[in-house]
Order: structure tokens, then sequence, then C-alpha cells
């Protein structure tokens, strides 16, 4: 089965709007090996209407430009990239087609495909809707070292709690860390009086 894979800029405060404002400062060689480690080897992107259109009103222009990143450019435009939206969209992007079905169902037979990853960049609705139905296997968040302070956050309010697994971490030289989750059990329940055994003890 495929994976999904989600790749998010992040912001100490948890702060995933707009990162075009706040993180081009921490971009360096190392957070563009991350980025290209998830979208650059992903031969499918999932994403949500507003990424589709920041994505597609610039990447071709990086492409045809013929720029240092003219080769990513190329990656992105030669991905299937497959939009969710509630409206009907005129595609000008290369391969790129209309998200169609139940969402659950339809990412599950996505899964089931042959082929290689699915990547998402941004699209935090879709990252909820992912994480909500158990389909997102893992989680990128690049975690700049700066508190934003106004903006969507990734994680909104819900009465449930969304376990995850630490499976990899790097630092960055800016400061960014690279941090890979993936979905956990769900935590046992526990209390102070489970936890104060892990104390340190009093000289005997």
């Amino acid at each position: 089965m495929r994976k999904i894979i989600a790749s998010l800029f992040i912001s100490l405060d948890g702060v995933v709007e707009a990162p075009d404002q706040w993180h081009f400062p921490y971009f360096n060689d190392e957070m563009g090996a991350a980025v290209d480690a998830v979208l650059g080897a992903s031969d499918t992107l999932l994403i949500g209407r507003k990424t589709y259109d920041s994505f597609a009103g610039a990447w071709p222009d990086r492409e045809a430009a013929g720029g240092e990143d003219a080769h990513f450019a190329k990656k992105l435009g030669d991905a299937r990239k497959i939009v969710l939206s509630r409206q009907d969209l005129s595609f000008t992007w290369r391969n790129s087609e209309l998200f169609k079905g139940d969402f659950a169902d339809a990412v599950t037979a996505l899964k089931n495909e042959p082929g290689g990853d699915i990547a998402l960049s941004g699209s935090v609705s879709v990252v909820r809707q992912l994480m909500a139905h158990g389909l997102l296997d893992e989680l990128h968040l690049l975690v700049h070292p700066i508190a934003v302070r106004k903006g969507m956050r990734l994680f909104d309010e819900a009465e449930t709690t969304i376990p995850l697994k630490l499976l990899s971490s790097a630092t960055f030289s800016t400061g960014v860390l690279h941090l890979v989750y993936a979905p956990a059990e769900s935590t046992a329940d526990a209390t102070y009086e489970d936890a104060k055994t892990h104390l340190p003890q009093g000289d005997q």
C-alpha cells in the first residue's frame, strides 16, 4: 500500500498559515533536501485548492525560466496532482485533476493503487481530514524557531486527542527542527500517582 506523507512548515507556536511571510530566512540546503525528499520523491500530490492555486501560479513559470529551481519545478509538473475542491476547476498545469468521491473511500482507493508515495505540502485542511480518518502515514514538521503569534494552527480544538510517535528528528544549522511523526496507539490512562514513580528520589 502506498504511503501518504505530509510536510509542513510550522512555527514554534504551531502556526502553519502563510509561511511565505516568515519561513524564508530559515530556508537553506538542509531544508531544501528535506522538502525534496518528500515532494521530489513522490509521484502523486494530494493538495487543497488554495495550495494548488499557489503552486500552479508559480512553479510552471519557474520550470519555463530554467533557473536553479527548474529541476524541482519539473518534478512537481510531472507528478500527478489531485486537487480537493468543492468547486469545478479548470486546470492549466499539466497532470492535474479534481478529487472525486467520498473522502475516506477515495483516498483509501488511491493508497491501494500501484505507484510511489503520495505527498502533501501545506493543505492543512486536507492533512486534518487525513488524520481524522487515520489515513496519514507520516507527518513531517519543519519547526521554525519563531513565534508567529497569529494565524491558523495545525491542530484545531476538538474533544479527542491525536497520539503520535516520533520516528526521527534532526536539527538544522538554522535552528529548524525536522520532526517526523507517525500515528500511534491511544495513550494509556495515567495519573500523577503513576508519574511520580519516575521523579528523582531524595537521598536515603
